[in-house]
């Protein structure tokens, strides 16, 4: 059964092994605190478990401030079946290289980590170990849990959350080692479609839309949807749809909750003018920041603008 609401929810997936980000934005989810956790080795594989109902949410990271959208979770919610945000969670990142007892800093010649964290600490590692080749991970503590393991790895020091290195009992060669110490990554909580959370008053949207076809102006014109309701966007990205050297759709967060006159009047001008509209959910923001109406774009407006043309048309 599809659960109906976010209180509903008992078995949390996360973008695992343990001491991860995501697990930590989890743990900073109130109603998944006292609940089943269940870790995957990646983004796809955790929504679709969801997909099949083998769990009841999962959270993934979907925004970082240094490196922008993470494409496997913009690309797994755009395609599928739907799936919808209901959440978010912002995480301060700070990372520490660490390695197993009695491996010195000036013998690490290869390092494992994420992608988004090594684009993270590459300036770091430029000026104390700018030899140093990075491996890859499906995660930050899986560079962590494979130093662990007994015998060969494929790096000599990994690069996670400090959580991480003290869960496998690694030692740390360096903490802090972040470029940007104002990191912070974005997580959302995603389940299946079902009651969405009610309007608080500082929400945010998601969706995915989708041209009918390239052409000279085709972002303005979807853009032009949210300027004349004034509905702020947060995020717009442009990510290629599979189908052809150029075909590209765009996923958009933007200021307001469903429920709002001007988002909804929104939603009606994209379904007009875009092949599709993938709805992802209306959900609190996680900083609380309230979206102020432009003049003439309240609820009100719309309501006193609807009158007035019942009023004509009658």
């Amino acid at each position: 059964m599809t659960p109906r609401t976010p209180a509903d929810l008992q078995r949390f997936g996360y973008l695992g092994p343990r001491g991860t980000f995501t697990q930590m934005a989890l743990d900073a989810w109130d109603g998944a605190r006292h609940k089943e956790q269940v870790p995957f080795g990646s983004v796809d594989a955790a929504l679709e478990a969801l997909r099949a109902a083998t769990i009841d949410a999962a959270m993934v990271p979907i925004e970082n401030s240094v490196e922008g959208g993470v494409s496997a979770t913009l690309d797994a919610l755009a395609t599928g079946e739907p799936l919808v945000v209901i959440g978010e969670v912002l995480v301060p990142v700070t990372f520490v290289l660490c390695a197993r007892s009695g491996m010195p800093l000036s013998r690490v010649r290869r390092v494992g980590t994420h992608s988004h964290a090594w684009a993270q600490v590459r300036r770091w590692m430029a000026a104390n170990l700018p030899d140093a080749a990075y491996v890859p991970t499906l995660s930050t503590a899986a560079s962590a849990a494979a130093l662990r393991e007994p015998g060969d790895v494929a790096f000599d020091a990994g690069v996670c959350a400090p959580v991480a290195a003290a869960n496998e009992g690694l030692e740390i060669l360096a903490e802090d080692i972040g470029d940007n110490p104002s990191a912070v990554t974005r997580f959302v909580l995603v389940s299946r479609p079902g009651t969405l959370p009610e309007p608080s008053g500082a929400d945010k949207t998601t969706v995915v839309l989708y041209q009918r076809e390239d052409h000279a102006g085709g972002l303005l014109e979807l853009l032009e949807q949210f300027a004349v309701r004034g509905v702020n966007l947060t995020r717009l990205e442009s990510r290629p749809t599979g189908e052809a050297m150029g075909s590209y759709c765009f996923s958009i967060d933007f200021e307001g909750h469903v429920q709002d006159a001007r988002v909804g009047e929104t939603l009606m001008g994209l379904k007009r003018v875009c092949a599709d509209v993938r709805f992802l959910g209306s959900y609190p923001r996680a900083d609380g920041v309230r979206a102020g109406a432009r003049l003439g774009t309240a609820d009100s407006d719309f309501d006193a603008a609807r009158i007035w043309l019942d009023r004509l048309r009658s």
